[in-house]
């Protein structure tokens, strides 16, 4: 296709107000995810978690140490997917 084909075609309108609700939304979602994970698990219900042991070191050691890191990672991979799935749906181009 040519770049005067491309010109041609109807563009297509981009709800921007829906998109934009949406990003804040998982945004804020992850964030406090996060937040409970890191903040939550780590130092709030630590004296709880530590009845469970994980490789010998109590749950709530564990979570502040490094279960909050994985749960970060994995959120930043989520992030990447759930991203890619609304620039499709409203025709973003990333």
């Amino acid at each position: 296709m040519s770049w005067e084909e491309k010109v041609s075609e109807p563009s297509k309108e981009i709800d921007g107000k829906g998109y934009w609700r949406e990003v804040v939304r998982l945004t804020l979602v992850l964030l406090v995810i996060w937040f409970a994970v890191s903040y939550g698990a780590g130092i709030l219900f630590r004296d709880w978690l530590d009845n469970v042991s994980i490789g010998g070191a109590p749950l709530g050691f564990w979570f502040a140490q490094n279960g909050s890191i994985y749960v970060f990672v994995g959120l930043i991979f989520y992030y990447c997917r759930a991203m890619n799935r609304l620039e499709k749906k409203y025709g973003v181009e990333g």
